[in-house]
Formats: C-alpha cells, structure tokens, sequence
C-alpha cells in the first residue's frame, strides 16, 4: 500500500510517522501531486493557524487538488478544520469538503483546550473496535459543529464533532497519533478497513 502524508509546512509529521511505522506500514512526506493522485492512502495532517496553512496550500496548488482525491483521505486536527467550508481563524476560507463552517469557543472555557476528552456517537468503520466514550488527545481553540457529516462527538462547553466523514473523506479534530491506543487503533482502522 502507497501511503503519502501531505507535506505543506504546516505539521507534526514526525510523530505522526512514527505511529504509522509502529502499526508497520510506511509512509512517504510529499507535495507533489502526481503522488499524492496516485497513493492508496492519503493522511492531510495540521498543526498552527488556519489562515497561513491555506495560504501554503495555495502556494502549491493543494488547495485544488485536495477535494478532488478519490482514495481514502484523514485529516487530522488543523487538516480537518480545513477541509470544511470556512474558519473564523483569521477569517479562512477552507477546501469545502465538510459543509460547515469552524467557529472558536466561547470565553466561558479556557482555550486552547489541550488534553484527554472522550468521544462518542461513534458512526464509522473509522471507529471500529473503538469502545464509546474512549478517551483521545486534542489541541484546539476552534471547533466544527455538528452536522449531517459528523461521526464523532466530543464536549467542551458544548458538543461539537469530533470526527466528521463525506464519501472517501475523513476528518478527525483529536490526534490519533498522540491518543495511545485508542489512536493507534484509529489510524489502524484507517489504514486497513476503511
């Protein structure tokens, strides 16, 4: 299997790798699209601020070729939130994939929100062999609501998706890499099921 990370500058590459080798597959770092087109897999990770990711994205032309990949596509964390309509980070028109539009919290919680939350509503072959009310790792200060595309809640001030799918797309605000093996076994289910 061809698994290409999309390289944009805009990353946690590294331990997103190392997750990946652990579950004993490869992974190959590229902006070119010809391979990107061409993978089996394609994980679209992020970390940083919405507006200056899509900026690089559109530096390279990603911005076009993203929505139109056929395989199955993860987003994860930042790449989600960009893979939906628009952020009000730095007020960030996003791919358009996800038909919702990424808002921050509210000043009654402390943002970011960084640490150990649980999911649920779990409705994926993503989330198979994933318990209800698991725990996963997250890092964020925005959020997508919920929408007929979300696969996974989670709550902080309010409930938001945590996990969204559209055809062959996948997104999920957590990082799986860094949620032991509750991640592991998501970004398993991704690489082999879905």
């Amino acid at each position: 299997m061809k698994l290409v990370i999309i390289d944009y500058g805009a990353g946690n590459i590294q331990s997103i790798m190392f997750a990946i080798k652990r579950l004993g597959f490869e992974a190959v770092l590229s902006h070119d699209a010809e391979e990107i087109r061409n993978a089996d897999k394609v994980i679209f990770p992020g970390v940083g601020e919405a507006s200056s990711a899509m900026a690089k994205l559109k530096a390279t032309g990603l911005d076009k070729l993203i929505p139109t990949l056929k395989q199955p596509v993860l987003g994860i964390c930042l790449g989600m939130q960009l893979m939906c309509h628009s952020s009000e980070e730095g007020n960030t028109e996003g791919l358009g994939i996800f038909d919702l539009d990424v808002v921050k919290f509210s000043n009654n919680v402390k943002v970011p929100q960084i640490g150990w939350n649980q999911i649920s509503g779990l409705k994926s072959k993503l989330f198979t062999n994933i318990p209800e009310k698991s725990y996963i790792y997250l890092v964020h200060s925005f959020y997508a609501p919920i929408g007929k595309e979300t696969i996974a809640t989670s709550e902080y001030d309010l409930t938001y998706s945590a996990a969204l799918q559209k055809d062959n797309f996948y997104g999920v605000q957590f990082h799986p890499e860094k949620s032991s093996d509750v991640g592991s076994q998501i970004l398993n289910n991704f690489l082999t099921i879905v």
